[in-house]
């Protein structure tokens, strides 16, 4: 492998890194809320490239961007108005189980509202403009995405740490029936966990899917439970884990698939997850919890 070769599946494991940490960071933050695995998040996000292909169809992309985050957001809350607030008191095994099932649902939504055939994701075309540097040829996507995923990470960082909404999002993850009894609004605090959630996704889906070129129903099982290892490599609850978590898995990826080993490449991705939860349950950056008796 020559050193410009190098570069360039770095580039592009980096590319697609961002946009898994995007996703996964939604994971992260709904787990740190409510210590709840919310599988429907992959759902969210590929219902997010469908809701591109429609808003691209009758709006320029500078328009269609910002409505599909806003419609992704409200599917967000949808989802959580319907599928987890009615269930807030109840066993977490109750939530999981709604949560599967929500999953399954947006899954069958979409297969009954568009087909099961792949429908081809549309060109934005800023962002497939093609820069050469030197031997390393890149997209504007492929660059673009690494920059806007610490951008926004930093800008959750700065929201999380300095905001009042902020400083309720850790005092719920840190102690929720506390933080009831303090006065605060345990559903306003969710529901903007669950904003946020959903327009990382609708971002993410749409960088991912830009350089893939066509959605189906099932396009978000295989992103989704990568992003929920990443999640779970980072340390779940751990906003920078997450990060780092979808960086790692996804430039191991790529390199997999350069090397020529394609078809292990999402093998080591679970392969990683049973050794992470073997030898570091909390993951790299994660806290251990105490459970309360």
């Amino acid at each position: 492998m020559t050193f410009t070769t190098f570069i360039q599946h770095v580039l592009t494991g980096i590319s697609l890194g961002g946009a898994y940490a995007l996703i996964a960071i939604g994971y992260t933050m709904v787990y740190g809320i409510l210590l709840l695995i919310n599988f429907a998040h992959a759902d969210i996000f590929m219902m997010a490239g469908y809701f591109m292909i429609f808003a691209m169809s009758s709006m320029p992309w500078f328009i269609a961007i910002p409505v599909v985050i806003v419609v992704t957001v409200a599917l967000g809350l949808a989802v959580e108005s319907v599928a987890y607030k009615p269930l807030r008191m109840s066993p977490r095994m109750s939530i999981m189980i709604s949560a599967i099932g929500m999953s399954y649902l947006l899954q069958n939504l979409a297969i009954y509202l568009f087909s099961a055939l792949p429908r081809a994701y549309p060109v934005i075309t800023p962002l497939k403009q093609s820069f050469q540097i030197g031997g390393v040829s890149a997209s504007l996507v492929t660059i673009l995405t690494p920059v806007l995923t610490i951008v926004l990470v930093l800008l959750l960082m700065f929201l999380i740490n300095n905001t009042k909404i902020g400083m309720a999002m850790r005092a719920v993850s840190k102690d929720y029936d506390t933080s009831k009894l303090m006065g605060i609004k345990i559903n306003r605090v969710i529901s903007f966990t669950f904003i946020i959630g959903s327009a990382l996704a609708a971002i993410g889906s749409i960088l991912y899917f830009t350089d893939r070129m066509s959605v189906t129903p099932f396009s978000g099982i295989l992103p989704g439970l990568k992003c929920f290892v990443a999640a779970v490599l980072g340390g779940i609850g751990s906003i920078p884990g997450a990060v780092i978590g979808g960086f790692f898995i996804g430039i191991s990826e790529t390199f997999l698939v350069a090397l020529g080993y394609s078809t292990f490449s999402d093998a080591f991705t679970f392969l990683l997850l049973i050794v992470i939860l073997i030898f570091r349950p909390t993951g790299l950056l994660g806290e251990a919890i105490t459970e309360k008796v």
